[in-house]
């Protein structure tokens, strides 16, 4: 089984000197060094992100609002309100399908973006803290690069230490 090398953020200097974090692999914390490669760069902390990332959050948050709520719903009571004027024709119904469609589609990728950024985040800050937590199984840190088998077998392992575990305690409990 094979296992992947942990990864560690550490502060460097961008080239507008200004401070950005770099991912670099390290062996343990000691040995961490920022990377040499700016197109490594996690994230800035001057603020500036790519068009699509910021475009996707903004669209993301103003999308959970009530009031983006509030007028879809509206959409839909003017559109079910006229179809009477309308005769309730094919094209009265298309107008309402091709928008609703439309929305949909491009919800998805903006949903889609958000989750990889939160699952990436999650990650980050799980592997940060087994990494830093004293007597911990450092191997673990990265488990979500590792391919489908590797996962599977490392799931395995730790789900017989923890039924390990609960033995243990359960005779404990038992003993008192």
């Amino acid at each position: 089984m094979s296992t992947s090398t942990p990864r560690r953020a550490s502060a460097s200097s961008a080239k507008n000197g200004k401070p950005s974090r770099v991912i670099k692999a390290a062996a343990n914390d000691a040995a961490a060094e920022p990377a040499d490669c700016e197109a490594k760069v996690a994230f800035k902390q001057n603020g500036k992100t790519s068009w699509f990332t910021s475009f996707a959050q903004k669209t993301a948050h103003l999308a959970g609002k009530p009031i983006t709520f509030l007028l879809a719903a509206a959409t839909i009571v003017v559109w079910a309100v006229t179809g009477p004027m309308f005769g309730y024709s094919d094209t009265w119904q298309l107008v309402i399908n091709t928008g609703t469609t439309i929305v949909t589609f491009l919800m998805v990728f903006l949903i889609q973006n958000s989750q990889n950024r939160d699952a990436l985040a999650f990650q980050v800050k799980l592997d940060e803290l087994i990494i830093k937590l004293e007597g911990a199984g450092n191997e673990i840190a990265g488990a979500e690069d590792l391919c489908d088998e590797d996962l599977e077998a490392l799931h395995e392992t730790y789900r017989k230490r923890a039924a390990q575990a609960h033995d243990t305690l359960e005779k404990r409990r038992s003993v008192r």
